[in-house]
């Protein structure tokens, strides 16, 4: 499929660069990955699917929580970031956490296989979310419960507004259409419930996150890390000139100044957490 391939190409290239700054992400995205525990009612020797993994991040930190009785599975349809994740696992020592390639939704489990399923930043890029959502409820137990991660509105988050508007003065914005694959695809409150809904889980239920994202880095360990992460980025960087390039790090380094402390970069920010179950069968 014409859309697959797009997807594949599009985040092949930023795979060696989540990787590279995998364990920063780790450390900013914690917050997260503790509130899709909640959600998801991980539990020690439980089996997880963590979807759209990246590097392997959830899955790395769920396999402490699920612990050596328990097993984590993360899939991906990147290779790159399978590869990774499976670098990462090796160099922990984790013997229960396990990567895979594929689509959410075209997971290659039988149904009933897992007590609980989550994606972290996954569902908004998936070709069709209501059937990855579907799919993900099928590979299930019964009665045992999914949870997604999603960025709310983009104005609520300066870790992602404090380099953009800076970048967006140089380069327009690109007009996306409502359900385009994006960032913010899911950000509306209610946006990615209806989702649910739809793929037939029982009972979801949407809860803002709000939390504080902690980089233990520089200014310009931060100015580095945000643009080699995104590709949409990079890709408006290079369409500038030498000059607006050195003259949009400048503003960049100026604008992050605003959010650095003693301890690195520290970002107010704001995420939807949706979960839902799964029914009995009819």
């Amino acid at each position: 499929m014409q859309a697959d391939k797009e997807v594949i190409n599009r985040w092949s290239s930023s795979a060696p660069f989540w990787e590279k700054h995998r364990e920063i992400i780790r450390i900013m995205f914690a917050p997260i990955t503790q509130a899709l525990v909640v959600d998801a009612q991980i539990g020690r020797g439980h089996t997880v699917l963590d979807v759209a993994t990246g590097p392997g991040e959830p899955a790395l930190t769920l396999a402490a929580v699920v612990g050596p009785e328990g097993k984590v599975i993360g899939v991906d349809p990147i290779p790159e970031m399978i590869s990774g994740a499976r670098r990462a696992a090796d160099r922990l020592g984790l013997k229960n956490a396990k990567f895979d390639l594929a689509f959410a939704d075209r997971l290659l489990f039988p149904a009933g296989t897992f007590d609980a399923a989550v994606s972290r930043f996954g569902v908004m890029f998936f070709p069709s979310p209501v059937d990855g959502v579907r799919e993900m409820l099928r590979v299930l137990k019964p009665e045992r419960k999914l949870a997604l991660a999603v960025w709310s509105l983009a104005e609520r988050n300066p870790f992602h507004y404090a380099l953009s508007r800076v970048i967006d003065r140089y380069v327009d914005p690109t007009p996306l259409a409502p359900d385009a694959p994006d960032t913010f695809r899911f950000a509306s409150s209610g946006k990615l419930l209806d989702i649910f809904s739809q793929a037939g889980a029982i009972a979801p239920t949407e809860h803002i996150l709000h939390f504080n994202i902690q980089a233990p880095i520089s200014v310009e360990g931060f100015w580095t890390l945000r643009w080699e992460m995104s590709v949409t980025l990079r890709e408006k960087i290079a369409s500038l000139s030498t000059q607006q390039r050195t003259e949009v790090k400048r503003l960049a380094f100026e604008a992050f100044r605003e959010y650095s402390t003693d301890l690195g970069m520290s970002f107010a920010a704001e995420v939807l957490v949706v979960s839902g179950a799964k029914g009995h069968p009819a």
